[in-house]
């Protein structure tokens, strides 16, 4: 097929295989009497929705559900333009403004408790936070608190992450920010900065032309339902600004400058990396950063950086290399072991799918399609994201709740919408707002 045929046909044919995968994925369980255990079993009595962790719980009128929908007409109607015209000050002030809004929107349908009810829950970590009284303690003893068997064994998310997640509801706590609602809204906020972060990149690479194209998906992204209190989406924010850090360093006029600004990614992804275990994998996007840079200059000073962070954990008494191999037997021995991976490792993608919105397949489509003639920069750093998902999905410690545990690579994969046809942007964003509010007022998400 010439290139030419397969630019035109390929976001066609990425929308529709998305589609039916999400389709497939939802019907495949209950038509076949298949269970995948989506949900824990003490959390199934009110039903399960594979690949979402998450049940059916319609919803007719939420005290969000009138401003969201207000906030995804009129981006539909206006969103594409403003990209294209607002001076680049003002197109990141109203990305974040209107970004902020569209998560709390979102969140609100379910009223306040659709901000305070994750944090809240006893799995999560506001509780284990507000327990915490010397942080040296917490430190040589969370590795020895991870295994279920333990006698004061963690509560599943601050047992599934490294303490660099706690220690930050930890902060908000010493601060008086440590309550269910409290929280949820600073969450909200820091998550709300990711497409700014992701916007900055783009610039700093000399792709603003690309931004501009996906800031309407990036701010009006259906993540936005599972980015609203979920701490995945802290961690998302704070990678994003440590690999805008790395590109503004790597395109620095100055050493000086460089260093600096390659100290602070160091900072930033080096602490993310001891919140989330997965966020290494966004390496391959720091190293696609410094490709499109044409620089290396700053990964010695940030590699360091990184690692003295990981380090001065360690000289603390916590150590990410002895931490993760006894997470790995606590997940093996836990629900893991029951969710078969011939549903997962495709069933994940769906998740996938779902959390992205479903232009995310046209635009991957659309990459495939114009191979060479896309945009560099856009081409290296959403290859090296979906090389990613495929090193985390194989991996198969990501069976499940991917929609949340994903949150960190979703904004990176979405720049491959700045490459769709320009017929295809206005109602690209409405097919994306609309499958937003289509999972927010039918689906009870469990985030």
């Amino acid at each position: 097929m010439p290139t030419r045929a397969r630019g035109t046909w390929a976001p066609w044919i990425g929308l529709v295989v998305a589609l039916l995968l999400v389709l497939v994925a939802f019907v495949v369980p209950p038509l076949f009497d298949w269970q995948v255990w989506a949900r824990a079993p003490r959390s199934l009595g009110t039903g399960e929705l594979p690949p979402l962790h998450g049940y059916w719980e319609p919803k007719l009128l939420g005290a969000g559900t009138l401003p969201a929908i207000a906030l995804a007409v009129l981006g539909w109607r206006y969103a594409v333009d403003l990209a294209d015209r607002l001076s680049w000050r003002r197109l990141l002030l109203v990305s974040y403004v209107v970004g902020l809004a569209w998560l709390l929107a979102l969140a609100l349908v379910d009223g306040t408790s659709g901000i305070s009810r994750v944090l809240g829950d006893e799995y999560e970590y506001l509780r284990s936070a507000r327990a915490v009284t010397d942080v040296h303690q917490l430190l040589t003893t969370y590795v020895d608190r991870i295994p279920s068997s333990a006698p004061d064994n963690w509560p599943t998310h601050p047992a599934g992450h490294p303490p660099g997640a706690l220690l930050f509801f930890v902060g908000l706590v010493k601060v008086g920010l440590g309550g269910d609602l409290a929280a949820g809204l600073v969450v909200t906020v820091i998550a709300a900065s990711t497409a700014l972060a992701v916007l900055v990149t783009l610039r700093a690479l000399g792709a603003e032309a690309m931004a501009r194209r996906a800031a309407p998906f990036l701010v009006l992204t259906p993540a936005a339902v599972f980015m609203a209190v979920s701490a995945d989406a802290v961690f998302a924010a704070l990678a994003a600004w440590g690999l805008a850090c790395l590109a503004i360093g790597a395109r620095s006029a100055t050493r000086g400058r460089c260093v600096a600004w390659s100290a602070l990614a160091g900072l930033l992804l080096g602490y993310a990396t001891l919140m989330s275990y997965g966020v290494p994998l966004l390496g391959l996007v720091a190293v696609a950063v410094l490709v499109a840079a044409r620089s290396w200059l700053p990964l010695p000073v940030s590699a360091v950086t990184a690692l003295l962070v990981v380090l001065a954990f360690a000289a603390g008494g916590f150590s990410w290399w002895e931490a993760y191999p006894v997470l790995n037997d606590r997940y093996w021995d836990g629900v893991a072991a029951d969710r078969p991976a011939s549903y997962w490792l495709w069933g994940n993608l769906a998740a996938l799918v779902v959390c992205a919105g479903p232009m995310l397949g046209a635009g991957l489509a659309q990459v495939v399609g114009l191979r060479r003639r896309a945009d560099r920069v856009v081409l290296l750093l959403v290859s090296a994201t979906a090389a990613a998902i495929v090193v985390a999905d194989l991996s198969r410690m990501s069976k499940a709740e991917v929609e949340r545990i994903w949150l960190p690579f979703v904004p990176w994969l979405l720049l491959s919408t700045a490459l769709l046809p320009e017929r295809w942007r206005r109602a690209g964003v409405l097919v994306q707002v609309v499958s937003a509010l289509v999972v927010q007022q039918l689906l009870y998400t469990s985030w």
